[in-house]
């Protein structure tokens, strides 16, 4: 048997996400499966890092995927050029490594990173709309730094988890979260040991009403107690969420 990893980028404005679904075939993976089923005449199953939801984006989304040993064999690099040769044009394979038999992209993860990146000018701008948020108001960026550094640690993050069945634990690490402003694009940026459920997008909601003064950055704490999810109310929009980068 061999394994590989693969690196990709895809635009996800016009996917139901990653995950394959029984009532569409209009999934990233679906498409990854079957043409790399269509590459090898037989069946491929490929396991991402991580599920992203329905317009979200990846710039360095991970998958891991077995051949048998009688399956046609192809190098690395003929590969990344069949893929890329057979995906549609919003997918594109960056890079494929082979790896142990064990290697699963998602079991094997210590680390991602995630960008939501925000418009913050007065009206949308065309060219954003679909890898931003178009977020109108006046931020202070300032108490959302505030805010955030009581997110920075080890935390029982069940409030910011939407999958109010977890029975897993909720607990993860963040490592950091780094603000950019350029013009009227900002950039929050979140590193951590992995991330639940929209957990990205709810710590941005929440962020974006203490942007708005509509929470304090105090709030963080009690939120991060109660462990409930009903304490958040604003989950950001799909469309400002980027998969950066998966560690191993």
């Amino acid at each position: 048997m061999s394994t590989y990893c693969i690196t990709m980028q895809y635009d996800g404005s016009r996917y139901n996400g990653w995950q394959k679904q029984g009532n569409t075939p209009n999934t990233i993976q679906e498409k990854l499966e079957t043409v790399l089923s269509r590459i090898y005449n037989a069946p491929v199953e490929a396991a991402g890092s991580g599920r992203t939801d329905a317009g979200v984006h990846a710039l360095g989304q991970t998958a891991s995927f077995h051949i048998s040993s009688g399956q046609n064999q192809y190098s690395c690099q003929e590969l990344l050029q069949l893929l890329n040769q057979y995906l549609p044009l919003d997918i594109r394979i960056l890079q494929i490594e082979p790896k142990e038999d064990r290697f699963h992209a998602r079991l094997h993860a210590v680390g991602k990173i995630y960008e939501y990146r925000i418009d913050n000018g007065a009206y949308a701008d065309v060219f954003l709309r679909r890898y931003a948020a178009h977020i109108p108001d006046t931020l202070d960026i300032d108490a959302m730094r505030r805010a955030a550094a009581h997110l920075i640690g080890t935390h029982d993050f069940k409030s910011f988890c939407a999958n109010r069945r977890m029975k897993k634990s909720t607990v993860r690490t963040i490592e950091a979260i780094d603000f950019q402003q350029e013009g009227t694009l900002l950039t929050i940026r979140f590193s951590g040991d992995g991330f639940l459920y929209h957990m990205v997008r709810l710590l941005t909601g929440t962020l974006i009403e203490v942007g708005r003064h509509q929470r304090k950055a105090d709030d963080i704490s009690s939120i991060l107690d109660a462990k409930d999810y009903s304490q958040v109310t604003f989950t950001a929009p799909a469309e400002g969420l980027f998969l950066v980068s998966v560690r191993y």
